[in-house]
């Protein structure tokens, strides 16, 4: 089987070298990675629909050359949608725009395991509708790395945030509460920090924000600077590079206990979403904007 026409929301897309393996140890292939893609399209473009998104790539497989795309290839097809993005040093970025299931069966053909997309929208780039977390564990302790999840949503919830928590099917967990589009990256980024230290000043024996790994030890990094214009998230449900193809999977928070960041992977997420829907589904009802989150977190640090 060397080429394949798949079919995604009625739009036919070729798949290439449908049998190439790309998980060695696994034995999925291109084909099993767009399969995946169209099963599970229609939740996935949820969280791409109108974003600049830049491809994680892997033409030889996962074992080969890792290839962060952010410009569209001049060979995207027609009917997929770029959106020039202004650069802060001048230029611009012209990025796919992945707003149907089929654009993600052909970023599979072009061996993307994982895209990844900005945490605002093409209709207001400088103004994020997300506030995201990334709690990456230094050692392999998963109850540090619960309780840091855990301790990101408690502090929220005191600054009156609604928080969801995501698998990474990394190392890690991501935590995002979702925003209004008040405020614009500088301010997010900066409130985003405030909160990162707050964590780290009540468990410093377990969280920290240095940025230099040497510093950490065995804590956990509480990383906001994805809050940033330009910067990426990897996208809820995309395949990662690494043994058995896990996923970055949107939990409920009564689920935290009992998963591993790399707990489920391509071969569990399309039944799961079918017997219990998406538990992000709701996101977008729970936006609010920092003001009141402000004050609250100021009062916190001068008590």
């Amino acid at each position: 089987m060397s080429e394949r026409t798949l079919r995604a929301a009625g739009r036919p897309v070729e798949v290439s070298k449908a049998d190439k393996v790309l998980f060695p140890e696994d034995g999925f292939t291109k084909d099993d990675i767009a399969e995946y893609y169209r099963e599970v399209g229609h939740t996935v473009v949820r969280y791409t629909k109108e974003r600049p998104l830049a491809a994680e790539r892997y033409p030889d497989g996962i074992t080969g050359q890792r290839i962060f795309q952010k410009n569209a290839s001049e060979h995207t097809p027609d009917w997929i949608r770029r959106f020039s993005a202004p650069k802060k040093e001048g230029g611009v970025t012209v990025h796919v725009v992945c707003d149907e299931p089929a654009t993600l069966v052909y970023l599979s053909d072009q061996a993307c395991l994982t895209p990844h997309v900005w945490p605002s929208r093409v209709d207001a780039l400088d103004f994020p509708d997300r506030l995201i977390f990334d709690l990456d564990p230094e050692g392999n302790d998963l109850e540090t790395l619960r309780d840091a999840a855990r301790s990101t949503r408690d502090l929220l919830e005191e600054l009156a945030l609604p928080s969801f928590v995501m698998t990474t099917g990394s190392r890690g967990f991501h935590v995002l509460a979702p925003l209004r589009r008040h405020e614009n990256f500088d301010e997010v980024r900066d409130f985003a920090g405030q909160v990162a230290t707050v964590l780290a000043e009540r468990k410093p024996g377990t969280l920290t924000v240095r940025q230099r790994k040497e510093e950490r030890g065995n804590r956990v990094f509480v990383d906001y600077l994805r809050n940033a214009y330009g910067q990426t998230a990897v996208v809820p449900y995309s395949v990662r590079a690494r043994p058995g193809a896990p996923v970055a999977t949107p939990l409920r928070w009564d689920e935290l206990s009992e998963v591993t960041p790399w707990e489920f992977t391509v071969r569990d997420i399309p039944a799961r979403l079918h017997e219990h829907g998406d538990p992000w589904s709701d996101l977008g009802n729970h936006a609010h904007s920092l003001g009141r989150a402000r004050n609250l977190l100021e009062h916190l640090r001068t008590a």
